[in-house]
């Protein structure tokens, strides 16, 4: 989605930023005008630049030749791109990513810095943080766009997200169209893929909050360490004004203490941190809670939200609501009204006698922090069922099987996107050396593994299935089906009624 109103910007302005050199000359290229800027030649429109960037599989300016047929009137690559692009003016720069950010944020103006835009990383709470703090926002009438895992939203306008941090040519266009509405922020998810591959290069925000780190995506930066200096990255002044951190996380301590930014500290417990609980009533349906904050604020209220996991994301989207203006009074109304993000502990409930749940856990620690969570109000015996995806990091696949042992009275190891991988390979790898005994079970078919633990389940018990949330296909062999834990759940109780 790009904004009504659209600018131009001449060649000679993009080479300045980006610092690219051209067989064309200054004058040359002063008289050469863009409309718009994409990486993807499938939503070029006449008068575009395509940044052509090299990819896993295949180097963007193989589709060059599709960019120019629909009307793009020049080219910014790699010297390895700008070998396959003929025809039109070519840029060459030594980054296309990281180039794309400064263009796009230079074409539209930097409209991120216009909506007080707020980027949430971590490796658990992103989507939460961001969905409760949009619902803060919305309640107080200040008008918020949204971008994160699971959608976009623009008003009422809600778009399906292809990933948790778009390109920074599609985010920047975004952001512009956000503020060409009128909206007064911007909150978004920051992955750390997002940060390595300058997705957000060329965004600036007022806050940036950093919720935890634990094992996950070793398959892309290697070793955990690597892993934090990809977020840490983001606590500069290059990229924010002011940081929000939780201490309670050995990390998150780790980065309160080096980055350059005006820490505002969380922790659920430890008083010396600036926003804090003082008190948390976990015994009846609603969580009462109250805390501290910036000049000895006291906010006391309730909430839905269940799992000390979910305080601590509720804790930093009060904190940066407050931070950024919102009266303290007007968020003790809303807190109890606030819901958790599609997929993240989503209740199914279709008039059954056992609780019943689906989840995005999708790392040992996020297994670990739900299944603790549905403990608190659980009866009867949490019965849990979960898989690993295929074609990501396959060193965190027997510390989710162990989570799953630990944390379920009964573990049920199922398949969950095995993509390229042989899912039984997966299994194995989930299940290593452990002993799985009866009612446990390993139940490849997805379907069938929550069709089992509905049939299992009696009065007071938990049934929790882990690890695709809110997603609605399955990727198997290359091919993505129809699948939706939700639905699946839900007919599977419908018919053992």
């Amino acid at each position: 989605m790009r904004p009504f109103s659209q600018s131009t910007l001449n060649l000679q302005k993009v080479a300045g930023v980006a610092s690219a050199s051209s067989a064309l000359t200054f004058e040359e290229l002063s008289k050469i005008l863009i409309s718009g800027i994409t990486h993807s030649d499938s939503k070029i429109e006449p008068g575009d630049l395509f940044i052509a960037m090299p990819g896993a599989n295949r180097h963007g300016a193989e589709f060059a030749q599709s960019a120019i047929e629909k009307g793009a009137v020049a080219v910014l690559t790699d010297q390895e791109g700008a070998a396959l692009v003929k025809g039109v003016p070519v840029l060459v720069v030594k980054d296309p990513r990281q180039a794309a950010g400064l263009i796009a944020a230079l074409f539209y103006n930097e409209p991120m810095r216009d909506l007080a835009s707020v980027g949430v990383t971590g490796t658990n709470g992103k989507t939460t943080v961001t969905s409760l703090l949009y619902q803060i926002f919305e309640a107080a009438d200040r008008d918020c766009g949204l971008i994160g895992t699971i959608e976009t939203r623009i008003g009422k306008d809600v778009i399906e997200s292809a990933r948790t941090t778009p390109e920074a040519t599609d985010l920047q266009a975004l952001a512009a169209t956000m503020r060409e509405r009128h909206m007064r922020h911007l909150v978004m998810e920051v992955s750390s893929h997002a940060i390595a591959l300058h997705r957000v290069q060329g965004a600036h925000f007022a806050f940036v909050g950093f919720t935890n780190l634990t094992q996950d995506h070793l398959d892309f930066h290697g070793d955990i360490e690597s892993y934090f200096a990809a977020k840490a990255a983001l606590f500069t002044f290059n990229y924010a004004d002011q940081a929000v951190i939780n201490i309670d996380d050995s990390y998150g301590a780790k980065l309160a203490a080096s980055t350059e930014l005006p820490v505002i500290s969380i922790s659920r417990t430890n008083p010396i941190a600036k926003w804090h609980f003082t008190e948390i009533d976990a015994s009846g349906k609603q969580v009462h809670f109250k805390l501290r904050g910036s000049g000895g604020i006291l906010i006391e209220s309730s909430t839905q939200l269940r799992g000390g996991y979910n305080l601590d994301n509720l804790l930093m989207a009060i904190a940066i609501a407050v931070e950024s203006g919102v009266d303290p009074i007007d968020i003790a109304a809303s807190a109890p009204k606030l819901s958790g993000a599609a997929g993240r502990l989503e209740e199914v409930n279709v008039g059954q006698t056992f609780n019943a749940f689906v989840d995005y856990a999708h790392t040992p620690d996020a297994v670990s922090n739900v299944l603790s969570a549905v403990r608190e109000f659980t009866a009867g015996r949490v019965i849990a069922v979960l898989g690993c995806g295929g074609d990501r990091d396959s060193s965190k696949r027997p510390l989710m099987g162990s989570a799953l042992t630990n944390g379920a009275d009964i573990a049920i190891f199922t398949s969950d996107n095995p993509r390229s991988e042989d899912a039984q390979v997966i299994l194995q790898q989930m299940v290593g050396s452990q002993k799985i005994s009866d009612p446990a079970r390993v139940i490849e078919d997805r379907k069938s593994a929550i069709e089992y633990a509905v049939s299992i389940a009696k009065p007071g018990d938990t049934i929790a299935v882990l690890g695709k949330g809110h997603e609605v296909g399955q990727e198997i062999s290359g091919e993505k089906l129809p699948f939706d834990d939700r639905v699946v759940l839900a007919q599977a109780i419908a018919g053992a009624k």
